[in-house]
């Protein structure tokens, strides 16, 4: 399958980021890719955040890869049982932030907790930095195992955002295109 035969969306994190995220480079590369806007980017909400991502899913002609950064990773693990039965081909998960941890923003995140640990039903990388003032790697590696996604370890990575240093990404597209061959 194609990258033009499948719709890529891609859910952004808390506050959303903007174009200069890596994440804004792949829409404006890949064909058929597309930011799925959420109503509240400031005060999410879990709910509002999985009805939106499906219903984006539904209105799409194509079969889909998921890429959530963030909070938007952490919004495809929680829809694990909904993406079963859905059009969903894989899912790319990048950098989820420890809401239990107490870290910085666990508090301002609230109702995405507990954080699941359902198995996502498609092929998945959930791609980790070591540095990642967000969350510990050990937290991804739990969330790896617990997802059922290969682990990628991106180093000294940060939270892989414009602030750590990642613009355009083009690792991170390469590995998007291991796991879109898996998906097949």
């Amino acid at each position: 399958m194609a990258i033009s035969d499948i719709d890529v969306l891609v859910l952004p994190g808390w506050k959303g980021g903007d174009e200069s995220y890596w994440y804004g480079g792949w829409i404006d590369k890949l064909p058929n890719a597309r930011r799925i806007e959420q109503a509240d980017f400031e005060t999410p909400k879990l709910a509002d955040w999985v009805a939106e991502t499906e219903k984006q899913i539904l209105l799409s002609t194509r079969p889909v890869a998921l890429v959530g950064h963030s909070l938007g990773a952490i919004t495809i693990a929680h829809m694990a049982s909904r993406i079963a039965k859905l059009p969903v081909i894989a899912a790319f998960l990048v950098a989820p932030p420890d809401l239990e941890d107490g870290s910085t923003i666990a508090h301002l995140l609230t109702g995405f907790q507990p954080l699941p640990n359902e198995p996502l039903p498609v092929p998945s990388f959930l791609v980790a930095s070591r540095t990642d003032p967000y969350s510990s790697f050990g937290f991804s590696e739990r969330c790896a195992l617990a997802w059922g996604s290969e682990l990628v370890d991106a180093g000294d990575a940060g939270h892989i955002n414009p602030d750590s240093g990642h613009g355009p990404w083009p690792e991170g597209l390469l590995r998007f295109g291991v796991l879109l061959k898996r998906a097949r």
